[in-house]
């Protein structure tokens, strides 16, 4: 079993059927053996994609992805949510990205500076629930005619659309932790589910 599978079970709190907290190792403070292991398991499965740049969105993805850009000595790009005095409407591309988490739309940028055609881009972040972010990411990197080279997540709501969504556009998926339930205040991974065929 994975470092980060262990902690889910240890210090994740389901907090209902839809919401899993995890702010104690994976996006508030952070475990730096959970981001060292996860990294390895990213690196592991992208490491013949010709990776250019990491890319993520502020703020949760960025400790993870800066890990797995460090580790393959490329870039880290992070979409910001605000936008820099220093940088002008027509220097950056921009996405409408809905977080149903907190019920909120945000625009989000990256400099055209930092992204190529000839980028082949891993998209890295915390979640997966409903794809929402992920997807912004991919319209970015598209508006730049660069390449996804794939989409690496800490942890998949697998019972929610994100996976489906990526997958229709042809995305490679790689998620460390996939959990096909919350349900009766209890974490249940895909693995587990399948193997007791509720999945």
């Amino acid at each position: 079993m994975s470092y980060l599978k262990e902690k889910i079970l240890k210090d994740g709190i389901v907090l209902n059927n839809d919401v899993l907290k995890v702010d104690s190792f994976l996006n508030h403070q952070i475990d730096p053996t959970v981001m060292k292991e996860s990294s390895n398991e990213f690196i592991e499965y992208f490491k013949d994609k010709e990776i250019t740049k990491v890319m993520t969105i502020e703020a949760s993805g960025i400790a993870p992805a800066i890990r797995v850009a460090s580790q393959l000595d490329v870039p880290m790009l992070f979409a910001k949510k605000t936008e820099p005095s220093t940088l002008s409407n027509e220097d950056q591309y921009e996405t409408n990205v809905h977080s149903f988490t907190k019920n909120k739309t945000s625009r989000v940028l990256v400099s055209k500076k930092y992204l190529a055609p000839d980028d082949k881009v891993l998209i890295i972040d915390d979640f997966l629930a409903n794809g929402e972010a992920a997807l912004g990411l991919i319209d970015l990197v598209e508006q730049a005619e660069a390449e996804v080279a794939g989409v690496g997540i800490c942890v998949e709501k697998s019972f929610q659309p994100g996976r489906a969504k990526l997958e229709e556009k042809g995305i490679d998926i790689f998620s460390i932790c996939r959990i096909a339930s919350l349900e009766n205040n209890a974490v249940t991974f895909v693995e587990e589910a399948t193997a007791n065929e509720e999945y």
